[in-house]
C-alpha cells in the first residue's frame, strides 16, 4: 500500500525540497488546516452541539448571521492570532480588519476568509465551506492598514478552501497547482488524495440561480439560452444545470470534474458589480480555477488582475472551464 501523504509532510516538501513556500507561510498553513478541523466538527455535530439556527444579528454586509457563522470567525481568529505568522487577518464577517495583538508577535502575512460559506445551507445539512487567502504584508512602513488588504488576486502567495460535506476535504494551492486532502478522522490529519488538479476545457454542466433569469443582462441570457436549447441550439450538445448555492461546493465540484459556476452582475442592485466578494470569495477561488487550468473572469476581465478599492468589494464571476468561461466572457466584450 502506498504511503499516506499528510498535509505537514506535503508543505514540508513544497518548503525544503521545491523552494514554492517559506517556513512561516507553511506553518501559517497548518495553522488554518487545524482551524478548518475544528470547524468541520462543530458543523458535523450540527443540532447536537446546539449551533444551528440564526444568531439573530448581521453582519457587514447586512446578512443575517447563523451561530455557526461567528462560531467559525471566533475559531479562525483564536487560532491565528498567537503563532507569530500573521500581521493581521480579515473576514467577510468583520467590519474592518483584526490586528494581532501587540502581546504576540508580529508575523509578515495577512490572512482574509469567508470563515463559513454557504450558511443558508447549514440547516439543511447540504455541503458548507471555508475559504481563505494568504497575501504578503508590504514592507515599505510599519504596523498594518486596511490598504495593506488592497492587492490584487495575483498577487496571493496561498488560496484555499476546506469542504464540509460527506468527507471533509482541503483544497490548496501555493501557486504550484492545486492539491486536495482529505480529513482522515480516525488519525486526526489531512491526507493527500489528489495532486495536479485539472479541470476539463470543456464541459456539458452550468451553475447559476436561474431564479435570477429576468434580472440578468443580455449577454448571460444568451449563454444560458443557448445551454438550454441543448443539441437543437447552437451550441449542438445538451446541458446540465447544476446549483447549490454554496460556492465552495458548486467550485468543488467543477474542480473536480468541470463545469461553470456563474454569479452574475444583474438589475436588482445595479449598483453592485456583483454578489460575491472579491477579497474572500472570487480571488482565492479564481486563483485555485487558473492553477487547475481553468479560467476565472468577472464577464470582462480576468478576476486576479482586478485592483481592489475596499475591503468588502463585490465583484461578478464566471469560473470553471477554460473554454465556457471564454465563450461567455466574449459575449460580455462583444466579441
Amino acid at each position: 500500500m502506498a504511503q499516506k501523504v499528510s498535509l505537514t509532510r506535503y508543505l514540508v516538501e513544497q518548503q525544503r525540497v521545491d523552494g514554492s513556500i517559506p517556513a512561516q507561510l507553511r506553518l501559517l498553513l497548518e495553522v488554518v488546516a487545524r482551524a478548518c478541523k475544528s470547524i468541520s466538527m462543530a458543523v458535523n455535530k450540527g443540532a447536537l452541539g446546539g449551533v444551528l439556527g440564526s444568531a439573530e444579528s448581521e453582519n457587514v454586509q447586512g446578512e443575517v448571521q447563523k451561530k455557526l457563522d461567528i462560531i467559525s470567525n471566533e475559531v479562525l481568529i483564536e487560532a491565528n492570532e498567537w503563532g507569530g505568522h500573521l500581521a493581521a487577518m480579515a473576514s467577510e464577517e468583520m467590519d474592518s480588519i483584526h490586528l494581532v495583538p501587540s502581546r504576540y508577535p508580529q508575523g509578515e502575512y495577512l490572512l482574509l476568509f469567508d470563515p463559513l460559506d454557504g450558511s443558508s445551507n447549514i440547516d439543511v445539512n447540504v455541503s458548507i465551506g471555508t475559504i481563505f487567502s494568504v497575501l504578503k504584508k508590504p514592507d515599505d512602513h510599519p504596523g498594518v492598514q486596511e490598504a495593506d488588504f488592497l492587492q490584487a488576486g495575483v498577487k496571493q502567495v496561498a488560496a484555499g478552501y476546506c469542504v464540509y460535506g460527506p468527507s471533509t476535504t482541503l483544497v490548496l494551492t501555493v501557486g504550484d497547482g492545486v492539491a486536495m486532502f482529505t480529513l482522515d478522522r480516525e488519525q486526526g490529519s489531512f491526507v493527500l488524495t489528489q495532486e495536479n488538479v485539472q479541470i476539463p476545457a470543456d464541459t456539458k454542466e452550468f451553475a447559476i440561480n436561474m431564479s435570477n433569469m429576468r434580472h440578468w443582462d443580455a449577454p448571460v441570457k444568451r449563454y444560458v439560452d443557448e445551454c438550454l436549447a441543448g443539441k437543437d441550439g447552437p451550441r449542438g450538445k445538451d446541458f446540465n444545470m447544476r446549483w447549490i448555492a454554496s460556492m465552495v461546493a458548486d467550485v468543488h465540484r467543477i474542480l473536480t470534474r468541470g463545469g461553470i459556476f456563474m454569479y452574475p452582475w444583474d438589475k436588482r442592485e445595479p449598483e453592485k458589480a456583483g454578489k460575491l466578494r472579491l477579497m474572500y470569495e472570487a480571488n482565492p477561488m479564481a486563483w485555485l480555477v487558473e492553477q487547475a487550468g481553468g479560467a476565472a473572469t468577472n464577464g470582462k476581465q480576468r478576476i486576479l488582475d482586478l485592483q481592489p478599492t475596499k475591503l468588502h468589494e463585490r465583484v461578478a464571476v464566471f469560473l470553471g472551464s477554460k473554454n465556457e468561461v471564454e465563450r461567455v466572457t466574449d459575449y460580455h466584450n462583444g466579441a
